[in-house]
């Protein structure tokens, strides 16, 4: 016969065990859910939740309620190590021009885009004759200081491997106040729908589906830290260094913050703010 004492122990441990199993299935549902929004922007591309809201690269707004559907007997992932410095003091600024900026820019010549970030430099060698236009504007940001102390909003983790920067307001939502041209969208490294690990190019708002927003890159851009399966839609105008790559997997390293439930976002744990953003012409 069960003793009082041991019919409460054995009710217990079942309570317990039932806890057990409804975090499991909250752990399983986030990370179903997180693949699948990674797969989306795969499809879509990385945007905002105003200004990129409708392709990889946009349709923030769309995914509000995706991160909001956790269970609340989830419990909240311990927040990894932060592998980068603390930004250098000063904030973004609140630019905006009503048109694309002036072709300026030696088609003929080469440049280099410098971002010295809190997690270490990226240098990315720019495709200026493939993409002049977004050479130019880039070049013209930069003189600006219209990348300096912003920060990377967005890493991805599943489905395509990439890190998003470029957005003054840091919630992707921001940009220059213009839009330029897609470009350099036959080029010769998308082999197969993949943008390799290395490159750097455009996000913008366009949709497969509606074959609508054409043309409209900003000042938002995405860094690819491997391989990644995406339509060429996105003007690639840049290749990483190896040392940048490196700052680039420390990054990716670290991981990504659950899902904002107003954006869609998942930020990168790591602190991850370009404190400089430079080009130059060589």
């Amino acid at each position: 016969m069960v003793s009082q004492e041991q019919r409460r122990r054995q009710l217990a441990r079942e309570k317990f065990l039932r806890q057990q199993q409804r975090r499991t299935d909250a752990r399983r549902k986030a990370r179903m859910r997180n693949s699948v929004i990674a797969s989306v922007l795969g499809v879509l591309l990385v945007g905002s939740a105003v200004s990129y809201t409708a392709g990889v690269f946009k349709s923030d707004d769309k995914k509000t309620n995706a991160g909001a559907e956790v269970s609340p007997s989830a419990s909240a992932p311990s927040k990894a190590p932060d592998p980068c410095a603390k930004p250098a003091p000063g904030k973004a600024k609140s630019l905006s021009w009503k048109k694309e900026p002036a072709l300026t820019i030696d088609t003929s010549a080469k440049y280099t885009m410098k971002l010295a970030t809190t997690c270490g430099d990226i240098d990315i060698a720019m495709k200026t004759a493939a993409a002049p236009h977004t050479v130019n504007s880039f070049n013209f940001l930069a003189g600006q200081g219209f990348f300096d102390h912003t920060k990377c909003h967005r890493l991805t983790t599943s489905g395509i491997y990439v890190l998003q920067c470029g957005d003054p307001k840091g919630n992707g939502t921001g940009g220059p106040g213009y839009t330029i041209p897609d470009e350099n969208l036959k080029d010769k490294s998308l082999k197969g729908n993949v943008y390799p690990a290395g490159t750097v190019a455009m996000a913008n708002q366009y949709d497969a589906s509606t074959n609508q927003g054409r043309n409209t890159g900003g000042s938002q851009f995405f860094l690819v830290y491997q391989d990644s399966q995406l339509p060429p839609y996105y003007t690639p105008f840049g290749t990483i260094d190896a040392s940048g790559m490196k700052v680039l997997k420390k990054i990716a390293a670290a991981g990504a913050l659950p899902a904002d439930p107003t954006t869609g976002n998942t930020a990168p744990n790591a602190t991850v703010v370009i404190n400089k953003a430079t080009v130059t012409k060589s």
